[in-house]
């Protein structure tokens, strides 16, 4: 549970100290977005402009341009581009988003209030599960992010990130940017039970690290008549249960595993 506090105040600071500013390099406009133009030296092509529904804008010179889906870098690229061939010379173009489109994103599971959000501009991983009410007390380590990448929404790739990395680390790149449509998952961390002679028989969560004298330990240790050498391990295995005896104790646990420290009799 500390940890979990901890957590959630890190990512707390991450959305204070940076993170928003990292969504804002990759945020790609679109459908709704509202941008302002800048051409360096020539004031009368300012322009600002809302995205069309098929991703355009109409600028001075150039026309139609299509900019659906581009960071705000490639559309002044692109614009410059155009401008460079027989306009000015050596434009310096710059893009604003001074409104953004309401974007939405879902995030499941282990959040205090999960749902539908809205995305009011650039919106950081840590600032989505802070818009969710933060992590839920059985919070793992682990979020899986399923983004579209066509525009009919038939394509999909899957983004995972690791709390413990972007904890561990500190490491603000690790808060990526959430798109429209992003569906985020925030999986359910490990349990492992450990019962018999013990101090502290109960549930603990666990990770990929967790061995069976860890997993003890997190129990408050052995009770002075445990039978220290027989410990043993009931696990299902395809869907049965199966007893694992005198197992080691640097042997790693597994998800569900039952912890099982017997009574010595000598």
């Amino acid at each position: 549970m500390k940890n979990i506090v901890f957590l959630s105040l890190f990512l707390t600071f991450l959305l204070s100290a940076g993170s928003a500013l990292s969504a804002e390099r990759g945020y790609r406009v679109g459908d709704g977005d509202v941008l302002k133009v800048t051409v360096y030296d020539h004031p009368d092509l300012t322009t600002t402009a809302r995205i069309s529904s098929s991703g355009t804008i109409l600028f001075p010179l150039i026309g139609q341009l299509q900019v659906g889906g581009m960071t705000g870098e490639k559309v002044a690229g692109k614009i410059s581009n155009y401008l460079e061939d027989g306009f000015i010379v050596n434009p310096q173009v710059s893009v604003f988003v001074e409104d953004f489109r309401s974007n939405k994103a879902i995030i499941n599971g282990q959040v205090r209030k999960p749902g539908l959000y809205e995305l009011s501009g650039p919106t950081a991983l840590s600032e989505l599960i802070s818009k969710a009410g933060g992590l839920g007390a059985e919070a793992g380590d682990t979020i899986t992010i399923k983004r579209k990448i066509s525009s009919q929404g038939k394509e999909e790739k899957l983004l995972s990130v690791s709390l413990k990395s972007l904890m561990g680390e500190g490491n603000a790149s690790l808060d990526i940017p959430i798109m429209d449509g992003d569906s985020v998952f925030v999986a359910r961390a490990g349990i492992v039970y450990v019962t018999g002679q013990v101090t502290k028989p109960n549930a603990y969560t666990m990770d990929e690290k967790t061995s069976v004298i860890k997993a003890i330990t997190m129990a408050g240790g052995f009770s002075e008549f445990a039978a220290k050498g027989k410990v043993k391990i009931i696990r299902k295995v395809g869907g049965s249960e199966r007893m694992l005896e005198n197992v080691s104790m640097h042997m790693a646990v597994l998800p569900e595993d039952v912890i099982v420290v017997p009574e010595s009799f000598f």
